[in-house]
């Protein structure tokens, strides 16, 4: 928080713009904290860092979802917004402790099931530049690891093109921007499924996995749907969780790929997170694992945020992504830019050649 902008004017423009017209539970209850000198200095004795709106609320949700807090919990479940926000200001009150101990530990998480199809075509071309029959999945800094089931997905493009498994109980789109069309080749066997990230999320727990649920709007049951659709193909094959410093741990997580297949490390809106330093110490990181064997980088990030993947010109902050692929061959680093997305992937531009 800034001086600037106090914590109340935080939590009213996050429920009169942020939360408007996608919750209107949360647009209620987030005013209605932004209101209430009690719910707010309640708020302050969290973390600084932890006392923006989302992590406030999904501590919240949590505990209504825990069933402790019931009347929470039966306001979320009827969509009323005005009951949630006295029960909101209710529990944060009576619970201030729970709420604090919630947001310390807890990371909030998003959660764009876009991703994946931009993941798809992504990895799908790495494993062809690398000549790869089979590759190893290694999700950087997404810890529910749901992108590690990229290949169980289906996808549907809005050209009428598919990828991907049409039987899946988890089925996406994207629209696709321009005249070239996404190739239809498949990703090959996966073989190793390896999540990194500092405090992992195992959706298997019980306790990880309403985290998950929590941090979604309770006015979105769509979403919720779609979440547990996702939680329960990955909790059929759960990949290994990796927990430490994403650069320091990269090495041990590109040696669990075995030996005939490609590493294919994927970042998608988690380099942001880190200083100009680290991302060049992850390149660093990349370089070295490709010592003895080809490493490929799959990276869906804002303009100029991953280091040697082009900008293709475009400036920082221009309203879209850049799909990057890297391929470190021993002493050789072939990277390129293969795609433009916007709105974390529900829209993607494919610049790859055939």
């Amino acid at each position: 928080m800034t001086r600037a902008r106090p914590l109340a004017q935080v939590y009213r423009h996050f429920g009169e713009v942020d939360a408007a017209g996608t919750s209107p539970l949360y647009q209620r209850v987030a005013v209605a904290l932004s209101g209430s000198d009690e719910a707010l200095r309640a708020i302050e004795a969290a973390p600084a860092r932890k006392r923006h709106p989302p992590v406030i609320l999904a501590a919240l949700h949590d505990l209504a979802l825990a069933g402790r807090a019931p009347a929470l919990a039966a306001a979320c479940a009827a969509a009323d917004g005005d009951a949630a926000a006295e029960a909101a200001i209710d529990t944060l009150l009576r619970m201030t402790d729970a709420v604090v101990a919630i947001v310390a530990r807890r990371q909030p998480q998003t959660f764009e099931t876009g991703r994946c199809a931009v993941l798809y075509p992504a990895i799908a071309e790495a494993a062809r530049r690398g000549g790869a029959d089979a590759v190893g999945l290694i999700d950087v800094g997404r810890s529910p690891g749901l992108n590690l089931h990229v290949d169980r997905v289906g996808i549907t493009y809005s050209d009428g093109r598919s990828l991907g498994d049409p039987f899946s109980p988890v089925q996406l789109s994207s629209s696709i921007v321009g005249n070239r069309s996404v190739p239809m080749r498949a990703v090959p066997e996966v073989v190793a499924r390896v999540g990194v990230d500092r405090d992992p999320v195992d959706v298997t727990d019980a306790d990880d996995a309403r985290w998950l649920r929590a941090c979604l709007e309770p006015d979105r049951p769509e979403r919720t749907a779609r979440l547990d659709a996702e939680m329960a193909l990955a909790a059929t094959a759960p990949p290994l969780l990796l927990r430490g410093n994403p650069v320091e741990v990269l090495p041990d997580a590109v040696a669990r790929v075995p030996a005939d297949a490609l590493p294919v490390v994927t970042t998608t809106w988690a380099l942001s997170r880190l200083p100009l330093e680290s991302r060049l110490r992850f390149l660093h990181r990349l370089d070295d694992a490709a010592t003895g064997r080809a490493v490929a980088w799959v990276s869906a990030e804002g303009v100029g945020v991953a280091p040697a993947i082009p900008t293709l010109g475009d400036r920082r902050a221009s309203g879209h992504s850049t799909v990057g692929l890297a391929v470190f061959d021993r002493s050789t680093l072939r990277a390129a830019a293969i795609g433009r997305c916007w709105s974390q992937g529900r829209s993607l531009a494919w610049l790859a050649d055939s």
